[in-house]
């Protein structure tokens, strides 16, 4: 049975609709380099110098940068949150897609860069129990989202994610404070892949790919 963690994002901004994509495959994850030349300098100086490279058969998926410190603010108030000293829409990495990518809802992804901030969904009737962490990264085009200390708020935010789908839902990923410190990029489930590493100190996890589905 798939997590209701593993749901979560596919619920953002939109009645619970699930979706069912086969994942291709093996993926693996090696070194990705420096950061890629179109972030802005200050956001580029603050990720790793060395990022994590997913590939699909051998080929490029998509090369992602966590920042070396975990950005802190007031604890939030918010329930059901895995990081709530995090200030929602603070940016939290870049990732790069190197050909046609995918989000947590199946949304498309054009190649290229793009910021990831975070993101808390909303508690309302669409959404109420959808999971049980309610964390997630929005991306937006880099190119449009230069401002490494901005912490949009949640229209701005979802505003600038919509950029990066094209459609009228944000382009998201699911995320979540890892439970175990095992860095590694591992298949869970019939079609997740999840990235396991840290941001700063802090262990966390991203399903890089797959789709929910019920």
């Amino acid at each position: 049975m798939v997590s209701m963690r593993k749901l979560a994002a596919i619920s953002f901004l939109s009645p619970l609709v699930f979706y069912s994509l086969a994942a291709d495959g093996p993926y693996t994850m090696g070194p990705a380099g420096g950061p890629p030349t179109e972030v802005a300098p200050a956001i580029a100086q603050a990720l790793q110098k060395d990022g994590i490279k997913i590939s699909n058969s051998g080929t490029a998926y998509c090369e992602i940068w966590f920042r070396t410190q975990k950005p802190a603010g007031a604890k939030s108030s918010e329930e059901n949150v895995t990081l709530p000293l995090i200030p929602q829409g603070a940016l939290l990495g870049v990732i790069r897609f190197d050909g046609q990518g995918a989000d947590r809802r199946g949304q498309t992804i054009k190649a290229g860069v793009y910021t990831l901030r975070y993101g808390i969904m909303p508690v309302n009737g669409d959404h109420q129990g959808a999971a049980p962490q309610r964390d997630f990264l929005l991306l937006s085009p880099a190119a449009d989202d230069r401002d490494l200390n901005s912490t949009p708020g949640f229209d701005a935010l979802v505003a600038m994610s919509r950029k990066a789908s094209g459609t009228p839902h944000p382009a998201v990923l699911s995320f979540w404070k890892s439970d175990t410190d095992t860095p590694g990029f591992t298949k869970q489930g019939d079609t997740d892949w999840v990235l396991q590493t840290k941001l700063g100190d802090t262990p966390i996890s991203v399903i890089l790919v797959g789709v929910a589905s019920s």
